[in-house]
């Protein structure tokens, strides 16, 4: 189907899913404009996309729905304009997702090159992609701070909702939310200072769907976002969101086969992580660090970030007072990225320590062990690395006890990653099955 079609089925569903209620919400605009009546049979439909150009009247009633200015309809023409505003990143997963104000790429312009362009400008040692200033529009009313700060806290609530409910769920609404900043960007005036806070909250919203995106078993879709999300955290100079951004790729990237890279990635949050002032942040890179080191079968390297981790974190200010973004960061997290690292090197005893450190780590009221409550998805990934750390020990019925809390953390949890680490824990204890514990949980699980 051509791309005009893909946009006319996207704002027919999003508007009811029916041909004809859709072009009855145009007519409804089309004569509240004073252009009269307009054909409202579902044949105009499928001609306009099959090429047929509507009249300038319906365009501007289209556009009038869509919260268009009617100077882009004249400027940018049939079907330009439609394109701008429906951004790809709504349109199906092999689109590519286009930055908060730039065009889509060009083509050759891919994923790979970018990816190494973003990390060269992030870390300093190139210009390539040198941070912008985001322009102010000329037209189009006049936005404060106060409108990227509703972003910034319904990007606050997405965070909570993914660690909660899964990734399943969030990936549409983050998707949604990078497209009204966008719009925002695009067609309102702003001073400077708010142009960068509403093109960090774009980023943001990007970082957000290229996780879920991933969390959700589709890598491919997510490092369009990512690199959308970091060319855009670069260009609003927001450390806190390019180091995020980064470090959240990185665990696509080495979680799919390319752990050198990953660890570049990393390498570059470091830089702007610095920037943020923030321990905590760098102890949460350190330990990203060492998880791409371990992927790679660097022990040596994994082993020098792990140290470095507990060491930068031993300077963190109290979680409260610390970045938002780093909500989930504490000593409990830091050890079970450790422990990760450990049973990818081969390891599993030590595995299990940091895993029986996180769990217990400081006192309750210093919210320093791992809250699998807070975050179940997380929990049950943990808890079948655990599993599978006292199975290469021999310790299976261990093993199922751990499997069995792992279970019960992912119910009702929508996230690709969790279930398959649960899948790839079965798989593993078939091997023993004819112990009656883990015959009973693989009956159970079954």
């Amino acid at each position: 189907m051509s791309e005009v079609g893909d946009r006319l089925d996207y704002l027919v569903a999003r508007h009811g899913g029916k041909a004809e209620a859709f072009l009855k919400r145009i007519a409804v605009r089309h004569k509240a404009l004073g252009f009269g009546g307009m054909a409202t049979n579902k044949q105009k439909l499928h001609r306009w996309k099959n090429g047929t150009r509507p009249d300038t009247h319906a365009q501007i009633a289209l556009a009038d729905l869509l919260n268009v200015p009617r100077h882009d309809v004249v400027e940018l023409g049939w079907p330009a304009w439609l394109h701008r505003a429906i951004p790809d990143a709504l349109l199906a997963p092999h689109r590519a997702t286009p930055t908060a104000l730039k065009a889509p790429r060009k083509a050759g312009d891919t994923v790979e090159r970018r990816r190494f362009m973003i990390t060269a400008a992030a870390s300093g040692m190139a210009l390539a992609l040198a941070p912008v200033v985001p322009a102010t529009a000329g037209t189009g009313r006049r936005v404060g701070d106060g409108v990227a700060a509703l972003h910034e806290q319904r990007l606050i609530a997405l965070r909570h909702l993914d660690d909660i409910v899964g990734s399943g769920h969030v990936y549409n609404a983050a998707v949604n939310e990078f497209d009204m900043i966008a719009g925002a960007l695009r067609t309102t005036s702003y001073s400077e200072a708010t142009g960068r806070r509403l093109l960090a909250a774009a980023a943001d919203a990007q970082r957000a769907a290229g996780w879920t995106a991933y969390d959700s078993g589709h890598p491919e879709r997510a490092e369009g976002h990512f690199a959308d999300a970091a060319e855009d955290a670069l260009a609003s100079q927001n450390p806190e969101v390019l180091a995020t951004t980064l470090s959240f790729w990185a665990i696509k990237v080495y979680s799919t086969g390319s752990p050198q890279e990953a660890a570049s990635l990393v390498e570059a949050a470091k830089v702007h992580g610095r920037a943020t002032g923030s321990a905590r942040m760098l102890a949460m890179l350190h330990a990203r660090a060492s998880r791409a080191h371990a992927r790679a079968g660097d022990a040596r390297a994994s082993d020098r970030e792990a140290n470095a981790a507990l060491d930068a974190y031993s300077h963190a200010i109290p979680l409260a007072d610390d970045l938002p973004s780093l909500y989930w960061v504490n000593l409990g997290e830091i050890y079970q990225l450790l422990g990760s690292s450990a049973l990818n090197l081969g390891h599993p005893a030590r595995a299990l320590d940091h895993f029986q450190h996180a769990a217990t780590v400081g006192v309750a009221e210093l919210r320093e062990s791992y809250d699998g409550d807070a975050f179940p998805r997380g929990a049950a990934i943990y808890e079948a690395r655990a599993a599978e750390a006292h199975l290469e020990l021999d310790a299976i019925e261990q093993a199922v006890a751990v499997a069995h809390r792992a279970v019960e953390h992912m119910g009702g949890v929508n996230s690709a990653r969790g279930s398959t680490a649960l899948a790839d824990l079965r798989t593993r204890l078939r091997v023993h099955q004819g112990v009656p514990e883990v015959r009973s949980f693989l009956e159970f699980t079954a």
